[in-house]
């Protein structure tokens, strides 16, 4: 890999953030327009604040236009939902042994318990239960639930 790459993959947006691109343009054009309209209606004229706020109206009318025009957000296949795992890697420690538990919330309910320390993934039907050792390396990961 070059430097042009490398800094591609670093400066890349995330995949999650896509989604929500066309509410956080709308989001941002009416701010610009309210933004702006209070800088040109807030003073009485002065000529230095309607320099500054017509040309961030205008930015927020033709930012509002553009994000309109943007196809609406692609809905999520519940095949692909329902095929999702979590990455099965080992955690640091941090005094203790990690986990991640993650839990559907759609039927059917399914959790996925991640051991930190040996990055053994397990399902189980149902909410996370109210303690768990690891099949694989033994380590209790909780005994009680924690909040």
């Amino acid at each position: 890999m070059n430097g042009s790459e490398v800094l591609g993959i670093v400066l890349s947006a995330p995949e999650t953030s896509v989604s929500h691109m066309r509410m956080n343009m709308v989001i941002s054009a009416w701010a610009c327009l309210l933004l702006g309209a209070g800088i040109i209606f807030g003073t009485n004229g002065d000529a230095f604040a309607l320099a500054v706020g017509a040309p961030i109206s205008i930015a927020g009318a033709i930012l509002l236009v553009f994000a309109l025009g943007m196809p609406s957000e692609a809905a999520v296949d519940p095949e692909e939902l329902a095929a999702w795992a979590p990455d099965a890697v080992k955690m640091p420690d941090a005094g203790r042994a990690m986990y991640r538990v993650d839990t559907s919330l759609d039927p059917p309910i399914k959790t996925s318990i991640l051991c930190g320390r040996c990055g053994h993934l397990e399902w189980r039907d149902g909410r996370k239960p109210a303690e768990y050792d690891c099949v694989e390396c033994a380590t209790t990961l909780w005994m009680a639930e924690e909040e």
